[in-house]
């Protein structure tokens, strides 16, 4: 697999945004939105054919991550992985947010992007949102956008992330790493070439001992990083404000029967079952 032309990442860009308002926003079936998508995408481009054959997968397996690992010569295997990881009911990773961890990545591709930029972003997602570092970080070794330098690294990162901390694993292979080294010795060479530039060595030094949450925060801050979505919170603001509603009616009504106790009128009829609404037993049988 190659990396794909700009049109092609601008057009997954329109896609997983689309089929994320239709599936999520409008509750319009993943197979009904799939039959019809792919004629408003760009013909001169690839995706049509894909989204086509990710349909027919779809009817066939059930899955949608089915017809992505099924395409590895156009969708990445973090693609695959993304929306798999988004159809394992033991995980609280939904398919709005993992549709819209793929828009953000692809519109950042469409772009100027960066490998550096690219790895702490698809990092950080398999990070938040409790993905698996090592079936994850196998799938951004398989990615064509990475060179041998930066599989090798990736391939460091997975057998280091528990022993050492995401800051140090940057600060050490940046341009900043070696500076402070060849302040004691002005003849040191690193034994491998640095993948990232000062400022990430920076913001990386200074995050040393801190939550790794913070430093892609700062990333994205100093360095306009893609920033991933959040889980969005199980309190929605619609569910809350009917339940203030019911809340604010039921104090309503008790101060109504508060008042007309003070006043010596206070009326339970509403509060009564209607003669005509009470019917014998019998009827009931």
């Amino acid at each position: 697999m190659s990396a794909l032309d700009r049109e092609e990442y601008i057009e997954q860009t329109y896609f997983f945004r689309t089929l994320r308002e239709r599936m999520v926003d409008e509750q319009i079936p993943t197979q009904i939105v799939l039959a019809r998508i792919h004629e408003e995408i760009l013909s001169i481009t690839r995706l049509p054919m894909a989204i086509q054959f990710v349909t027919t997968e779809l009817l066939h397996s059930g899955n949608l991550s089915s017809g992505f690992a099924k395409l590895p010569h156009y969708f990445t295997p973090f693609q695959a992985f993304v929306i798999e990881k988004s159809e394992d009911e033991k995980n609280r990773f939904s398919i709005d947010i993992a549709l819209l961890v793929l828009e953000r990545e692809a519109q950042y591709r469409s772009g100027t992007p960066t490998p550096q930029g690219l790895f702490v972003y698809q990092f950080e997602t398999l990070s938040r949102n409790r993905l698996g570092y090592e079936l994850g970080l196998q799938c951004l070794q398989r990615d064509p956008y990475y060179d041998a330098a930066w599989r090798q690294y990736i391939e460091f990162v997975q057998r280091q992330i528990g022993s050492l901390e995401f800051a140090d694993l940057i600060y050490v292979r940046s341009e900043m790493y070696v500076r402070d080294q060849r302040r004691g010795n002005a003849n040191y060479e690193p034994p491998v070439p640095p993948l990232f530039a000062e400022k990430e060595g920076k913001i990386a030094k200074a995050n040393h001992g801190r939550d790794p949450l913070f430093l892609f925060a700062a990333l994205q801050r100093q360095l306009n990083y893609p920033e991933v979505p959040r889980i969005k919170s199980k309190d929605d603001l619609s569910v809350t404000l009917l339940e203030l509603k019911a809340k604010i009616q039921i104090l309503e009504t008790r101060l109504k029967l508060v008042e007309g106790e003070l006043r010596g009128n206070l009326d339970l009829s509403e509060f009564m079952a209607k003669p005509d609404l009470i019917k014998p037993v019998e009827d009931l049988e």
